[in-house]
């Protein structure tokens, strides 16, 4: 009795050093560290469990051919990047199971649009046309950021649909309004907006929505490509090409060339993403330069590195001085005819 009690015993030790042993190799192979996700408001001040995970390096002198719209066939558009993500135009998508996908996710949808000066005339066209077509049955919240409120049309509004209208600073030059979007958005989001919606577009308000823009254009970083550069090369885009400025691109760089009057994403992706670009701008101030297109030029390097997961083709963002072409099948949101020198003077 006493051996077999032994023996027992000498297996149970056994198995408990195996066990300590096998342990301590799985906890050396599934290192799992507490990495910080700071923001300055305490919702996103959450510590989560992720695999450890080397920094993001930025691979600037990475080639490799560039993505063309128009690659295939002339009046049919790509309709997914070589990083896999969709481009969203007519006939990718099926608007009654996308909305059967989203509609029981009680969804709170942002805009943020910019009426300074006198951009203020477009406030209700804007309004108007996104009451009609913009996410019709979501809850949407606009955030209108004007110098002068007292301008503000009264719109009549939805049922789940706000409008907050924020007062900010008027600036003489309308480059400066252009530089400061990128920091009062990231504000925005770390001020409310993060307690407020799921999703947020960044829109130019002299614009007007033509056509349903529903659910097919959410995704974490979602940007628009720009309908002036949709059918040409990336050597001929309007990148910064000074190399000492933090929007610089090279020549053999860049995939679609993206207009600053359309993007968005999650909210947390969105405030990323603008307080980069901030950052961006603010090292070139502090060498006394201004970037070829402000915070355009800013957001389409910043896309260089961070892949929007969502693309929308030239129908999300159209110019009304253009002859619509075969290829775009639907015009959902446009640019107005108007007289942009008096509008800046």
């Amino acid at each position: 009795m006493t051996c077999r009690r032994l023996a027992l015993g000498l297996a149970f030790l056994l198995a408990s050093i195996s066990l300590w042993v096998l342990w301590g190799y799985v906890e050396d192979l599934l290192l799992v560290s507490y990495v910080p996700y700071y923001l300055p408001c305490p919702e996103f001040n959450v510590k989560l469990p992720f695999r450890r995970e080397k920094p993001f390096q930025p691979m600037t002198q990475l080639q490799y051919p560039q993505p063309k719209l128009l690659e295939h066939r002339p009046t049919e558009l790509l309709t997914l990047t070589p990083w896999l993500a969709p481009i969203v135009s007519e006939g990718t998508f099926d608007p009654q199971l996308l909305q059967n996908m989203y509609q029981p996710l009680n969804l709170t949808i942002g805009v943020t649009v910019f009426a300074v000066g006198k951009y203020t005339c477009f406030i209700r066209p804007f309004l108007e046309s996104a009451e009609k077509f913009f996410m019709r049955g979501y809850q949407v919240h606009y955030y209108l950021f004007t110098h002068d409120p007292a301008a503000v049309p009264k719109v009549p509004l939805g049922p789940g649909r706000l409008l907050s209208i924020i007062p900010i600073q008027g600036h003489s030059q309308w480059e400066e309004i252009s530089m400061r979007r990128m920091e009062t958005i990231s504000k925005l989001i770390a001020k409310r907006a993060h307690q407020e919606v799921d999703y947020l577009f960044c829109l130019d308000v002299d614009m007007v929505f033509r056509n349903p823009w529903g659910p097919e254009t959410l995704g974490d970083l979602v940007a628009a490509i720009h309908p002036g550069y949709f059918a040409v090369s990336r050597q001929q885009f309007p990148y910064e090409r000074r190399q000492v400025s933090a929007a610089f691109v090279a020549y053999n760089e860049g995939d679609f060339y993206y207009g600053g009057a359309v993007f968005g994403g999650r909210v947390a992706r969105v405030y990323e993403f603008t307080r980069g670009c901030h950052t961006a701008i603010l090292a070139d101030k502090a060498n006394g330069i201004m970037a070829a297109w402000q915070e355009e030029s800013h957001l389409n390097r910043r896309f260089i590195w961070h892949k929007p997961s969502t693309v929308l083709s030239p129908e999300y963002l159209w110019d009304d001085r253009k002859p619509q072409p075969p290829s775009l099948k639907l015009i959902r949101f446009s640019t107005v005819d108007k007289d942009t020198s008096w509008l800046r003077s």
